[in-house]
C-alpha cells in the first residue's frame, strides 16, 4: 500500500517556521507576527490541536484565543527530540540531525536515546545548528529558557537551548509566572517556557483520561494569567498523541523472525528506525516487512523516506547516516515493540506519538498578549 501522508503536509505552516517569526517580531522585521517589546514561546509538550479542541470545555483560555487557522504541522517523526529541535532552530530534522527518539550513532554503532543518553556524545557536534537563543543573543536580545529543574545541564538542553539562561520552577503556573516576569523585566527578551505535564499524563494514562484532562486544566489556568503589556505570547506544541490499546500492540520478537538480518531496532513504537546488518538483503527485508505489516504500518526504505521529503527538503550526510535502513510508520492507533529490547517499560504507555496521523501531527499555534489578532 502507498504511504499515507497527511493531506495538508505541504500546505500547512510548520513549527520549523516559529523561531524565525519570533526573531522577526523582536526586530520589527516584516513577518506574520507584529513587533513586540518581548516575546514568549510556550511549548505544551504533547498537546495536539484535535485533542485540544475535543476538550474545549477544559481549556477555555486556550480555545477562546484559538482561531480556526491557528494550527501548524509538526515534523517527522512526531517525537520530542525531533520536533523541539525544529521549533528552536528553525530547521527540519534532515538539517539539524535529530531524526528520532532512539537512533544509531554511526561511529559507535550503538543506539542513542536523544532525550536522555548523551554520555560520549557532544551536543554541539551532534546538533550543530544555531538555536533561536543563540541567534537572538547575537543580536543583543536577553534570552531565557524556563523549564523543570531536572532538565538543567542535560545534553538535550545543551543541544537545543544553548544560548539561553536556564531558569526552573515547579508547577505550570509557576513556570508561566516566571516567564511573564522575565519578559516584562527585560525589554527585547526572548523567553521559552516548557510545560511537559500533558505529555506525561498522556503517556501514562491516555489522552482521554481524567489525569490528562486535569493536566490540561492546570496548564490552561496557568496561561489565563494576564500577559504584561507589550509582550507577545505564542503557544504551540511539539506533537500530539494517540491512545494505543493493548490489543493494537505488535511485538517484534526473534521467534517471529523479526530480528533476522537486523542489527538494531530504534525509533519508538509508532515510528521505528530499523538498521540492517551490513551484508543484509535490504530489498528482500523491505519486501518481507512491507508484506507482513500490510494494514498495520507503512514500511519504507531510507531512500524512499528522504525522496518523499519526510525529513525536509534537505538531508545532510550526518542526518542520513542516523536514519534507519527501513522506517516503520504505524497506522491508525497501532504500535510496534522490539520484543528483544532490554527495556520493556514502554509497553505500558497508553498515549503515544511518532507517526503521521493528524492527532499526532497537527498542533495548535495560538497568539496571546501583544501577538493577539
Amino acid at each position: 500500500m502507498p504511504l499515507m501522508l497527511p493531506s495538508s503536509l505541504e500546505s500547512t505552516r510548520s513549527i520549523a517556521g516559529v523561531a524565525p517569526q519570533l526573531l522577526a517580531s523582536l526586530r520589527d522585521a516584516p513577518g506574520e507576527l507584529p513587533h513586540v517589546r518581548s516575546a514568549v514561546l510556550v511549548v505544551v509538550d504533547g498537546l495536539g490541536a484535535l485533542p485540544l479542541r475535543a476538550h474545549a470545555g477544559h481549556a477555555r483560555t486556550l480555545v477562546s484565543a484559538m482561531a480556526k487557522k491557528d494550527v501548524a504541522g509538526s515534523v517527522f517523526p512526531t517525537t520530542t527530540a525531533a520536533a523541539l529541535t525544529s521549533l528552536l532552530t528553525g530547521s527540519a530534522p534532515g538539517v539539524h540531525g535529530m531524526v528520532g527518539y532512539r537512533v544509531r550513532h554511526p561511529e559507535r554503532d550503538v543506539l542513542v536515546n536523544q532525550l536522555t543518553e548523551w554520555d560520549g556524545v557532544d551536543p554541539t557536534a551532534w546538533q550543530p545548528r544555531a538555536t533561536v537563543f543563540e541567534q537572538a543573543a547575537a543580536a543583543g536580545h536577553p534570552t531565557f529558557a524556563v523549564g523543570v529543574a531536572a532538565h538543567a545541564g542535560t545534553g538535550l538542553t545543551h543541544a537545543i537551548l544553548r544560548g539561553a539562561e536556564f531558569r526552573s520552577a515547579g508547577s505550570p503556573a509557576e513556570r508561566v509566572e516566571l516567564a511573564w516576569e522575565l519578559a516584562d523585566a527585560h525589554d527585547g527578551a526572548l523567553v521559552y517556557c516548557y510545560l511537559p505535564e500533558a505529555d506525561k499524563a498522556g503517556h501514562k494514562h491516555g489522552v482521554d483520561s481524567a489525569e490528562w484532562v486535569a493536566a490540561l486544566e492546570d496548564i490552561d489556568a496557568a496561561l489565563s494569567r494576564r500577559v504584561p503589556d507589550g509582550v507577545g505570547v505564542l503557544v504551540t506544541a511539539d506533537h500530539g498523541m494517540v491512545d494505543v490499546p493493548a490489543h493494537r500492540q505488535l511485538i517484534l520478537d526473534a521467534a517471529g523472525g523479526w530480528h533476522d538480518s537486523i542489527r538494531h531496532i530504534g525509533g519508538e513504537p509508532r515510528m521505528l528506525h530499523v538498521y540492517t546488518e551490513p551484508d543484509a538483503d535490504q530489498p528482500g527485508i523491505l519486501s518481507r516487512w512491507r508484506s507482513d505489516l500490510d494494514g498495520f504500518a507503512d514500511v519504507v526504505s531510507r531512500v524512499e523516506a528522504i525522496d518523499a521529503g519526510l525529513f525536509g527538503g534537505v538531508v545532510t550526510d550526518a542526518a542520513r547516516e542516523r536514519i534507519g535502513d527501513l522506517l516503520v510508520i504505524a497506522r491508525s492507533n497501532h504500535a510496534l515493540y522490539d520484543g528483544e529490547a532490554a527495556d520493556q517499560r514502554g509497553r505500558g504507555m497508553v498515549g503515544q506519538h511518532g507517526g503521521l496521523t493528524m492527532e499526532e501531527w497537527r498542533v495548535p499555534l495560538i497568539r496571546m498578549g501583544a501577538f493577539s489578532r
